[in-house]
């Protein structure tokens, strides 16, 4: 089949988000062919290229969300000139679109919710419905007028915006906005909505995939949710890491103010809620997403559960040979990942104070580099200033004087050239965060066989599944009473490592996520049976048109029709196998109508291909 894959500052770039389990999926399913459609973030992201592509990517589209091109905008949208009725059209969609935003997108957290009963419509719903129409209803709008751009970035849709925070029944945060708070929430919905600009859905875009997979939610998945609207494509919504969830956190630690965070999150909660609607089937990687999907109005009977798969292949010889073949230290507590606020390096500093008097010889080796930003280099900085006045250099009979009990170390470096060098050296692997997705360093950690302490957040206890212990985040009293019963007791270590290894090859490997996707595809498809192509002198779809042979390479791939003219006519079943070819019971024409020609599947799936 042909898959449309949907990406947002992700694959195909080096610096992408997700990188490496898209370039795992599609590698994984060679028999099927891909259609990247990929939104970037940033010139920088743009400029450090792509990934070495396998040969079942057919092509490459790509669009910016991070500039706008005035020469090509000057005349686009409704605004160029393009008539009154296109005007009226505009202003009438745009127009509920702002009301719906106003009126609250936190009710998508149950558009369309079960067991509402009675006359009226419950109101999320009615707003959720507004959003919709008026999100396809602009669609269409940008379809037929070259784009919606610079339109909606126009004056017009300020005061669009503006009118409906005035009016009755809008947020509160909202009725407080000021000019310059509604310029910055349109820019930014404009931003997110710039896919209703692309000419991607055309019969030779995502018109011809038979199936779109978006890898998030928010704009990579709009344009799968244009593909359903205008050709009836299927979409799938794969979630790791939720992406409403993700712009609350990001909008919380930005520089925003209060109305346009109201505005932006009431936005985001439509257009999550529209995404979770639309979709045929919803994967998030844990049950953590599944709780946020579910309470945004996705679904049950739509949500399949597929955890992330990453490569064992790496730690496999860390995690077979375990204490014995490796230079760990039992005494060593090992953390790994981005150095940022959110992984609470303060509170394990501060556990660690107290390990280090109830376990002499207690070492804390801390392993990552800062994420990006002037915020996590001034973090890093404070906590090795803490680490330092936490721990002086000292000679207790262990450490000679200059040898500090903390470091803080790189991967690359001398003494961690490798991330499996890493887990090697630890005993016991310990995660502090306060706000976590999926937890890849204690997978990464149950691959080497090495026992974990963590803080409940996020997917945490759904990973290690009561092969680790957990503790509340926030609590260095109880992270350092855990840790020190691990270190004291190397044994346990050894038996909660051996159980964490075996439960992470079975849930969390590359295979098991690609045998996942490939059933789901399957599923998907199969309640899709009808191809656009195959219609009826009414234009109704032809079901099984295309018969399910077709689509595997071979002889029978070959067009059979009528005979050119001074031709032989062609032999029955020829350019067929024997046992595809009609036999004398069931061939021929039964009163029915003409046998269905054959199919060229070849011209078929490269026909849209560039």
């Amino acid at each position: 089949m042909r898959v449309g894959l949907l990406t947002e500052g992700g694959y195909p770039y080096v610096s992408g988000e997700a990188r490496l389990w898209c370039d795992r999926l599609v590698r994984g399913l060679g028999q099927h062919e891909f259609d990247v459609y990929a939104l970037s973030r940033s010139e920088r992201q743009e400029a450090q290229g792509w990934v070495a592509l396998p040969p079942q990517v057919d092509r490459v589209r790509t669009a910016p969300l991070w500039t706008v091109d005035d020469d090509a905008l000057c005349a686009a949208g409704p605004r160029g000139g393009r008539g009154r009725r296109a005007r009226r059209r505009f202003a009438d969609c745009l127009g509920d679109l702002a009301q719906a935003v106003c009126a609250g997108g936190v009710g998508a957290a149950a558009a369309g919710a079960e067991g509402d009963t009675g006359g009226a419509r419950p109101r999320h719903a009615e707003v959720a419905d507004r959003f919709s129409n008026a999100l396809y209803g602009l669609a269409e709008l940008a379809r037929d007028e070259g784009g919606l751009v610079a339109a909606l970035r126009s004056e017009t849709a300020v005061r669009a915006l503006e009118r409906a925070c005035r009016a009755p029944g809008a947020l509160r945060a909202a009725r407080t906005a000021r000019v310059p708070d509604l310029l910055t929430a349109a820019g930014l919905m404009e931003r997110a909505l710039r896919p209703l600009s692309l000419d991607w859905y055309t019969a030779d875009g995502l018109g011809a995939v038979d199936l779109c997979h978006a890898t998030s939610g928010g704009p990579a998945a709009l344009p799968g949710l244009l593909a359903r609207h205008f050709a009836g494509v299927p979409l799938l919504v794969t979630e790791y890491g939720v992406q409403l969830r993700a712009h609350y956190l990001a909008a919380g630690g930005g520089d925003l103010s209060a109305p346009a965070r109201a505005l932006l999150a009431s936005f985001h909660g439509l257009l999550a809620a529209e995404v979770y609607r639309g979709a045929t089937v919803i994967t998030p990687g844990n049950t953590h997403a599944r709780r946020w999907q579910e309470r945004c109005g996705a679904d049950r009977d739509r949500l399949r559960t597929v955890y992330p798969g990453m490569e064992s292949g790496r730690f496999a010889r860390i995690g077979e040979e375990g204490y014995d073949g490796t230079a760990a230290d039992p005494r060593t507590l090992l953390w790994v990942g981005r150095i940022e606020p959110a992984k609470d390096l303060i509170s394990l500093l501060h556990a660690f104070a107290e390990i280090r008097g109830r376990v002499p010889g207690a070492r804390l080796r801390i392993v990552g580099a800062p994420a990006e930003g002037a915020e996590s280099l001034a973090y890093l900085a404070h906590c090795r200033s803490l680490a330092a006045q936490l721990f002086p250099d000292e000679a207790d009979g262990v450490h000679a004087v200059g040898d500090n009990p903390v470091s803080f170390e790189e991967i690359g470096g001398p003494d961690v050239p490798d991330l499996a060098d890493a887990y090697a050296a630890g005993g016991v692997v310990v995660l502090s965060s306060v706000v976590e997705g999926f937890p890849i360093s204690l997978v990464e950690a149950m691959f080497c066989g090495r026992a974990t302490v963590s803080t409940d957040v996020g997917a945490v206890v759904e990973v290690i599944g009561g092969t680790g212990l957990v503790v509340p985040p926030r609590n260095p009293r109880a992270l350092a009473e855990a840790c020190v019963a691990l270190l004291r007791d190397p044994e346990r270590c050894a038996r909660l490592g051996a159980a964490a290894r075996a439960r992470a090859l079975e849930l969390f490997t590359v295979e098991q996520n690609t045998a996942a996707f490939r059933g789901i595809y399957l599923e998907i498809v199969s309640h899709c049976p009808v191809r656009r192509d195959a219609v009826d002198e009414a234009g109704e779809p032809v079901p099984f048109a295309h018969p399910a042979e077709a689509h595997v390479p071979g002889r029978w791939t070959v067009a059979v029709g009528p005979p050119a003219a001074g031709a032989e006519p062609a032999a029955e079943g020829a350019g067929l196998p024997s046992w595809a070819a009609p036999d004398e019971a069931g061939g021929g024409t039964d009163g029915a109508g003409p046998r269905p020609q054959g199919v060229d599947v070849r011209k078929q799936l490269k026909g849209a291909a560039v």
